[in-house]
């Protein structure tokens, strides 16, 4: 197992190109991981993200720039090593359907060496802490769809990883399933797992992440912690209101907006400072909160993580 000093990025990259054909996917970006840190990858489809994800384990190797992961060229000659020191889990459950929950494990951990004694005890160490004990001898189509997506996720961790990458891992779960993978999410960086994942949520950003890159045409449009990120970026309150509600002249009084549809989003630091905004009697819903990261996202991109 690779070993990386706490005060050395495990990921380093400087100017990453990925191309597909003329398509430049990734677009001369630098970032860094640091050890035990969770780091979030957001940008609309087709940003890039996934194609950055893929060449830090080499499956699709980069076209041009320096990477390294663990200190290591991941495309060079120490490539299986650096594959055996990450988890993946990618988009979409690639399990075994001819084998049950705990032989998919089995088959799984048998490709990092594992056997005998050593594999069954990890092997149920996982089930337990995914809550699949009860499930061990189930088959996959037997499963929910956050079984199995939970199973993928801890099957990404039969090697002991200190790197786990995870693409979108809780899309499509519902609530308590998403809980689920966020607390196990949290209790891998609290035992130093790094990990690097991308999302379709902007709650889930907020809440797990350290440290994100919000990407777009495959190049890096910021990057650094959330709430520091929305408060470099944008005032500190937005008030939500319909367009239906706004009377003449609401675009004329020098506070700054955003209009989404048949929504606006005014911006500012003050709630004193809506006071100048004019509405139609009955002013219709109108809502303040504070900026959040989903505001960032959409500013710098002028869409949705889904489009």
């Amino acid at each position: 197992m690779i070993q990386a000093k706490l005060s050395e990025p495990i990921i380093s990259a400087r100017g990453l190109i990925k191309c597909f054909g003329p398509v430049r996917a990734v677009d001369c970006i630098d970032f860094e991981v640091y050890p035990g840190e969770c780091f979030g990858m957001l940008g609309p489809n087709g940003a890039g993200k996934t194609s950055t994800m893929r060449m830090l384990y080499d499956f699709s190797p980069r076209t041009a720039g320096e990477l390294s992961v663990f200190g290591l060229d991941p495309a060079g000659r120490d490539s299986v090593r650096v594959r055996q020191s990450i988890g993946v889990v990618p988009q979409a459950d690639n399990l075994d359907l001819e084998l049950t929950v705990r032989e998919n494990l089995e088959v799984y951990g048998g490709y990092y060496g594992l056997h005998g004694r050593k594999l069954r005890e990890r092997v149920e160490r996982l089930l337990e802490l995914m809550s699949l004990s009860d499930k061990a001898r189930a088959r996959i189509k037997q499963l929910s769809g956050g079984m199995k997506r939970r199973l993928t996720i801890v099957r990404a961790l039969i090697g002991d990883p200190r790197l786990v990458v995870l693409d979108e891992p809780t899309t499509g779960l519902d609530p308590h399933a998403r809980h689920q993978i966020w607390d196990l999410l949290r209790e891998l960086t609290g035992s130093g797992v790094t990990i690097v994942l991308t999302t379709h949520y902007m709650d889930e950003a907020q809440r797990l992440c350290d440290r994100l890159v919000i990407m777009d045409q495959g190049k890096i449009l910021c990057q650094g912690a959330p709430d520091e990120l929305i408060h470099r970026h944008l005032p500190r309150l937005v008030l939500e209101t319909g367009l239906q509600n706004l009377a003449d002249g609401w675009g004329e009084q020098g506070i700054r907006f955003e209009q989404r549809g048949d929504q606006v989003l005014f911006l500012a630091d003050s709630e004193a400072d809506f006071r100048l905004l004019r509405f139609r009697d009955g002013g219709g819903r109108k809502i303040i909160r504070p900026a959040n990261l989903e505001d960032l996202f959409l500013g710098l991109t002028g869409r949705g993580l889904d489009e």
